[in-house]
Formats: C-alpha cells, structure tokens, sequence
C-alpha cells in the first residue's frame, strides 16, 4: 500500500466510524462555546461542563462577563486547571467583544486570535464546531494519535495541523471531532484499546507523544 493509499484509507475509516462526531462540550450558543472552549485548554470537557451552568447563569453574555468581578469568576472555575489565567482572560476577552466587535463574537480565525487567551487551536475549534469549517486544530488526542498512525513526525501541534491538513484537505472538520473521540476513547494515552481500535493495522507505536 503506498502512502497515499494508506492515508486515503484511515480518512476512509475514520468517516466511517464517526458520521457526526460533535463536541461534548455543552453550549447554547457562540458565545458559550467560546467560553467553554477557552476553559478546556489542558482540562477535559467533562470539569468544563460541571462549572459552566453556574458561570452562564451568573454571566449568560459578553456584557455581564465583561463586568464580572474577578474574584467571584475565580470562585466559580476554581476547579478547572488554570483558572487564575482563565478567568482574566475571559474578562479581558468580553471586553474586546464588546469594544471591538460591538458585542458580537467574531466568526474569522484571524479575528478570534485577536482575543486573549484565544489561540489558533481555539479559534479553529470554534470555527469547527459552530460553522463545521474545514480546519484541523491539534490537542493532545489528535497530536498522539496521528502520530501513533505515522501521518505525522511534527513536534509542535501547530506543525502537525498543517501537516494533517495537507494529508487530509477535505472533511477536516468530521476529522478533527473524530480523532479527538477516538483518542478520549480507545487511542488512550496510557492502556489504549487496541482490541477495539478500526485502525489497528497502521498503528507504528504506542508511545504517548506530546508536543513538544
């Protein structure tokens, strides 16, 4: 099998496998799945979706968060890793909102990078979950489990982004979900599920790769 043939077939099975992979992130909204995305930055969904119904509730739009108080923000996401960072800039990125955007989230990569602590990853899954736009974003499910695949030798996830995006260019969106689902689930980073994994005869190692 050539190289191009064995990464047509992984897409192949992947798309197979994950017809409509989603988030489980909840949200209501844009603006809610920013928040959230910002918030499971090095944590997982789940503790981000135990502290949000009291966050929305306390601040359901970039107005009201972009005058919370600090301190009671940090009280509310105390248990997600972080939070000190997170909750600053989450005020600091209601108030580009609503100063810069005119209160509206902004709905182009370039754009969304522009608010703090929002990154490319970040930008390209909200981008990828709300719009279903075709971008890659790498976080450490998708960087281990491409890697373990052999599509990609990169040491950054950034680097593996444009590398994946490259391999795959179409269906990055469904792709992206798909492999963050596949390596929560069976590509695990410590006791993987081999003897579940669809992808098992490409596997090169069961190394837990990390960008570097």
């Amino acid at each position: 099998m050539t190289k191009k043939q064995r990464i047509l077939e992984i897409k192949k099975r992947f798309l197979e496998h994950y017809p409509n992979p989603k988030t489980e992130l909840k949200y209501r909204n844009i603006y809610e799945l920013l928040v959230c995305v910002m918030l499971s930055a090095q944590c997982t969904d789940k503790r981000v979706n135990i502290v949000t119904p009291a966050l929305f509730a306390r601040y359901p739009t970039p107005e009201m968060l972009a005058k919370a108080d600090i301190k009671e923000l940090k009280e509310i996401i105390k248990s997600v890793s972080f939070f000190n960072n997170k909750a600053s800039n989450l005020i600091k990125m209601a108030n580009q909102i609503i100063n810069d955007f005119d209160g509206k989230i902004p709905t182009s990569q370039e754009e969304l990078k522009t608010l703090a602590g929002v990154g490319q990853k970040t930008a390209n899954v909200v981008l990828i979950e709300y719009f279903e736009a075709n971008y890659m974003a790498v976080d450490t499910h998708v960087f281990r489990t491409s890697h373990r695949l052999g599509l990609s030798k990169e040491k950054t996830a950034i680097a593996t982004e444009v590398e994946l995006t490259k391999l795959f260019k179409t269906d990055l969106s469904i792709l992206h979900q798909a492999f963050v689902l596949f390596g929560r689930y069976i590509c695990k980073a410590i006791k993987p599920e081999c003897h579940n994994c669809f992808v098992v005869d490409f596997c090169t190692s069961k190394s837990n790769f990390k960008p570097a």
